[in-house]
């Protein structure tokens, strides 16, 4: 399986002169089956958070872990 680029979309908006692009995720049944939590971020150009992906896919333990980070 080939590797993600994960910065592809930054880079794109970054080369059209974007200077900030949010990433953007939410964690939740929805309005109909219950409350929906969702958060943006901005990071520095390049910034990498070994561990994280997808907040969903961490265990408990790992996202309590990453929180300081």
């Amino acid at each position: 399986m080939a590797e993600i680029d994960r910065w592809a979309l930054e880079r794109a908006c970054w080369a059209r002169g974007i200077a900030l692009v949010c990433g953007c995720d939410e964690a939740g049944a929805g309005p109909l089956a219950g409350p929906v939590y969702a958060a943006a971020v901005i990071l520095a150009p390049g910034t990498e958070l070994p561990g994280l992906n997808d907040s969903k896919k961490l265990t408990e333990k790992k996202r309590e872990a990453l929180f300081p980070v």
